[in-house]
């Protein structure tokens, strides 16, 4: 049955009236409006905003530079700016996307997609086990939780969200979240993560950007060392669940791929850095494949000895 996409606005978010944000409400109401129209348009209109972003936000298009330059030595000045343009245009449309997962119709979205390795998840669950879906930060990345409840209308989805710094979008959102799965979850709440785990959920969690917690470890990705979450091998040990790899990306000009891959064998190991670098290597394989969808205007090459970041120079290209 199709959700409601009504736009009676939850009393509670009459709090959020004062002038501070009368511009966040206005961000919303064009969001609304881009998510009516047809999806080549939105990823059109993606294309012309990202090139212009591309432009206006020297800082994060630097940093951006400084990830791709690690990622990919291998690539010519001229390619890595490209593929850093690209990356901003997928941005914007990852953007976009998000809006589509709250306020998109499932007449609309279900067209737009197709699963690969679904069948892992299905025997997982049929095992009676919690599945931890490991996914990481691409652009579609929201919108791949709301086509995963449309590809599993009877499963439960539990998901991990980092709360949004404002508090009129995360009341917003937490609305919508409430009504769209069985149960979001903030990232610091660990003990519900496990106990959604334990009760036989699948939980949807992602660990891949930078941490430097006091449970980080620093291993290589894209052979960089790098501070790194191992939360997914503690989860793993604490719940015994089945740890399934999961991402969403866009697929050309067609929509979308829900990716399974085969659950990991012997997971975890007696070595958490040992889990943690299989972890980033399986990450990187996808980056690989599909490298402006990956989040590279987050700093994600941190470590606990040195700062590669500062500082940072905005006017400069992809050296």
């Amino acid at each position: 049955m199709e959700h409601s996409t009504d736009s009676t606005i939850n009393p509670l978010l009459l709090s959020y009236l004062h002038p501070r944000y009368w511009l966040v409400w206005l961000g919303i109401a064009l969001l609304r409006i881009i998510v009516w129209l047809p999806w080549r348009t939105q990823m059109t209109l993606g294309r012309i905003l990202g090139n212009m972003l591309y432009v206006l936000l020297k800082k994060r298009r630097a940093i951006s530079c400084i990830n791709l330059r690690l990622a990919f030595p291998e690539l010519t000045t001229q390619q890595r700016n490209q593929l850093n343009r690209r990356h901003f245009i997928s941005l914007v449309q990852g953007f976009f996307e998000a809006a589509l997962s709250w306020w998109g119709s499932e007449r609309k979205l279900k067209p737009l997609f197709k699963t690969q390795g679904e069948q892992y998840l299905k025997e997982a669950l049929e095992q009676g086990k919690g599945v931890l879906l490991l996914s990481a930060h691409f652009t579609s990345l929201e919108l791949g939780g709301r086509l995963l409840t449309l590809a599993q209308p009877d499963v439960p989805l539990h998901v991990v969200y980092r709360p949004h710094q404002n508090a009129l979008i995360e009341s917003l959102v937490a609305d919508i979240r409430a009504t769209r799965y069985g149960k979001a979850i903030p990232k610091n709440n660990i003990r519900e993560m496990i106990k959604s785990l334990r009760s036989g959920f699948p939980l949807w969690y992602a660990q891949d950007q930078s941490y430097q917690g006091k449970n980080s470890v620093v291993v290589p990705f894209f052979g960089v060392p790098t501070s790194t979450n191992s939360a997914t091998s503690r989860f793993a040990k604490l719940s015994k669940a089945v740890v399934i790899p999961f991402f969403t990306v866009r697929d050309g000009e067609s929509g979308y791929l829900l990716r399974f891959l085969p659950p990991l064998d012997n997971f975890p190991g007696a070595d958490i850095s040992q889990d943690t670098q299989l972890i980033n290597l399986l990450i990187e394989s996808q980056v690989r494949e599909f490298p402006e969808q990956y989040l590279w205007t987050h700093k994600r090459f941190k470590s606990n000895h040195q700062d590669i970041y500062n500082p940072i120079q905005p006017d400069g290209e992809c050296l």
